[in-house]
C-alpha cells in the first residue's frame, strides 16, 4: 500500500498529462457504527489526498474516535484516542481550500486550527451545507476556508447515525464512536 501512495504522489505531482489519467482513490472508514466509503479528489486536493492516504496506510486512524459531533454542522475525527489524547502527527499539509470545492453535505474536509496551513490528520464530514467554511479569499484564516478533498459515496446512513449520538456541551460524544481502521481500495 505504501507503494500505491508513493505512486499516487508521483502521478499527482508529475506532469498534467499524467494527472488527467489519475483515478480518484476510494477508502472505507470502518467504525463501530458501520462503514463510510469515500471518494477522494486527487486532482483537486493532491497534497491533502496523499497526506490522508499516508495516514491511512500507516494504520494511524485505527483506535481514533469521532471526538467532535454537532448534528447541524459536522462530525470530526482522526486524531484523538478514546481518552481524548492527541496522537502524534506529521508536519501539516498546505491548505488547498482554493481548489473550487465546496463544503457541501457529505463532503470530507481537513480540520485545522486558526493557522491556515495547520491541517495534519484530523478531518470532518459535513452533515449540512457549510458555506461559511468555503474558500472566499486569502485575507485571513476565516476567508481561506477548509480543504474539501472528497465525498461520501456510501454510508451516509452511518454518518447520520454518528451525527445524532448524544454529546456533552462541548460536542464530545458521550457514547464512543471508534474508528477501527481506514482501508484504502
Amino acid at each position: 500500500m505504501k507503494q500505491l501512495v508513493l505512486l499516487l504522489g508521483i502521478l499527482l505531482i508529475g506532469s498534467s498529462s499524467l494527472q488527467a489519467q489519475t483515478v480518484n482513490p476510494e477508502v472505507t472508514i470502518h467504525t463501530n457504527k458501520g462503514d463510510i466509503r469515500l471518494e477522494l479528489y486527487a486532482q483537486k486536493a493532491p497534497k491533502t489526498v496523499v497526506n490522508f492516504l499516508q495516514y491511512a496506510n500507516d494504520g494511524f486512524y485505527a483506535g481514533t474516535i469521532f471526538h467532535r459531533v454537532n448534528s447541524h454542522f459536522m462530525i470530526q475525527g482522526g486524531g484523538m484516542t478514546p481518552d481524548l489524547q492527541q496522537k502524534p502527527v506529521r508536519d501539516p499539509v498546505p491548505n488547498e481550500a482554493d481548489n473550487g470545492l465546496k463544503n457541501l453535505r457529505g463532503t470530507i474536509a481537513m480540520a485545522r486550527t486558526n493557522e491556515v496551513n495547520s491541517a495534519t490528520s484530523q478531518f470532518f464530514i459535513n452533515v449540512e451545507v457549510n458555506g461559511a467554511l468555503d474558500h472566499s479569499g486569502t485575507t485571513n484564516s476565516r476567508t481561506w476556508g477548509y480543504t474539501v478533498f472528497g465525498r461520501v459515496i456510501a454510508g451516509m446512513d452511518v454518518v447520520n447515525d454518528i451525527r445524532f449520538v448524544p454529546t456533552n456541551r462541548d460536542d464530545v460524544p458521550t457514547e464512543e464512536v471508534l474508528i477501527d481502521s481506514v482501508e484504502v481500495h
